[in-house]
């Protein structure tokens, strides 16, 4: 194969335009390799973008999902809020309208118990006054003094019970220290250090219905 003479610039076998092709043709080559491989390559850059989206596409899915789940759990949340409130306004009505009537019912109650207290307290006094009566007509009627002081007796008597049946009792006075709570001073006496601050007689009983004082007993206190 003669060689291409480069100073005559002949072409000779292998001449300019062989030599311009063959170059050409090595070039496009390759060029054309290089396109290969960069063609083989971009899929990859290709799924690996197609791959983030996807993520991304997921995590923004899941956000959402949570963000749902939250909405429906606080709309769960406040039906149930909803409901209790409601159920304890009704039970607080139902209450204040009982409390009402409980109201209603105790100052019925009280005011019978006022009206009718007086009607049983004198029902039961009727009794005492039948026997005060049989006395008065048995002494018009009879010398026997000793008889006539067993009835009065027997009266006073069945009179206590009545005031102990009622919850009234008798202030005690017999060798008492003298407290103002029950007793009411109407002189002093001077009857030793023994007898200082103590009671020594009692002008007027005291009595008491229930803890409360009626009645104070009016004595005389020892100084």
């Amino acid at each position: 194969m003669p060689p291409y003479n480069c100073q005559n610039g002949s072409k000779g076998a292998f001449g300019t335009d062989y030599v311009e092709e063959t170059m050409h043709t090595k070039h496009t080559r390759y060029m054309g390799h290089d396109k290969h491989k960069h063609n083989y390559s971009a899929p990859e850059t290709e799924e690996t973008e197609l791959t983030n989206n996807e993520a991304e596409e997921m995590q923004e899915e899941a956000e959402e999902c949570e963000t749902n789940h939250k909405a429906e759990t606080c709309k769960k949340l406040l039906q149930e809020a909803k409901e209790k409130i409601a159920d304890l306004e009704d039970k607080n009505l139902r209450m204040m309208a009982e409390f009402d009537n409980y109201r209603r019912r105790t100052n019925k109650e009280k005011l019978e118990l006022i009206e009718t207290a007086g009607e049983r307290i004198f029902t039961d006094m009727l009794p005492l006054l039948d026997d005060m009566e049989r006395a008065m007509k048995a002494m018009e009627k009879s010398d026997d003094v000793e008889s006539l002081k067993e009835g009065m007796q027997l009266i006073y008597q069945k009179f206590l019970s009545f005031l102990e049946k009622n919850e009234v009792k008798q202030i005690e006075t017999e060798d008492k220290e003298f407290s103002t709570d029950e007793h009411e001073a109407v002189t002093t006496f001077a009857a030793g250090e023994d007898k200082k601050g103590k009671i020594i007689d009692c002008t007027q009983k005291g009595y008491k219905l229930g803890d409360k004082v009626i009645r104070f007993a009016k004595v005389v206190v020892g100084e």
